[in-house]
């Protein structure tokens, strides 16, 4: 028997195994969902491992921008019956429990509530300082619904959550180098600043 190559030289083959590597990274995810829901794992250790999957999911995507411009196709291309891990990567962006966390304790809030603020303001600066690149906006926006997450007496269609899940999903479907609109880059600035001002009046009042 012959050995059979699917590469003819260095660049082929690093393609080949980019796309191992997102094969992998899709699978993987969906298999943490499918624990995550039957309780296998805990919630920390799935946030943790979802949070890093996702991050090495953006990060090959970026790379493979030119080679698979749609993950989706790649999925169908391979016979990829993965909707859980479609879900969490190109729609949701964030992991399970943070996206569906409700008020459970008061432990950590005020940390929890300072690293919103933090998070709030910088997304907001860097609109205003024209960074509107999505390889800049993405992280921001999903370091801001995680914490959002942890903040116990938000509810789950608490606004700054809801719009800034829904901005995550419209920035997967874009690539990292594209960059925002004027049209675009005001809405978003106008939905942080109405979330935010939200925010501040969803906490308690001191006597």
């Amino acid at each position: 028997m012959r050995e059979v190559r699917l590469w003819s030289d260095k660049k082929e083959r690093e393609m080949y195994d980019n796309f191992a590597d997102l094969f992998a990274i899709v699978k993987t995810m969906e298999k943490l969902e499918k624990a995550y829901v039957r309780d296998v794992i805990s919630a920390k250790e799935y946030e943790s491992a979802c949070t890093k999957l996702i991050a090495q999911f953006r990060t090959l995507k970026t790379a493979l921008k030119d080679t698979v411009p749609d993950v989706e196709r790649f999925m169908e291309t391979y016979k990829m019956d993965c909707p859980a891990a479609l879900n969490r990567l190109l729609v949701s962006g964030v992991p399970a429990n943070v996206e569906h966390k409700t008020a459970s304790s008061d432990s950590g809030t005020a940390a929890a509530v300072a690293e919103c603020v933090q998070h709030y303001i910088t997304a907001m600066d860097n609109l205003k300082l024209n960074m509107l690149a999505v390889d800049q906006v993405h992280p921001l926006l999903s370091d801001l619904v995680l914490s959002l997450g942890r903040v116990p007496q938000l509810p789950v269609d608490f606004e700054g959550k809801v719009k800034g899940r829904e901005w995550i999903a419209r920035l997967n479907k874009m690539g990292a180098s594209d960059e925002l609109n004027e049209i675009q880059a005001r809405q978003l600035l106008f939905d942080l600043e109405t979330s935010y001002n939200a925010f501040i009046n969803s906490l308690p009042k001191s006597s």
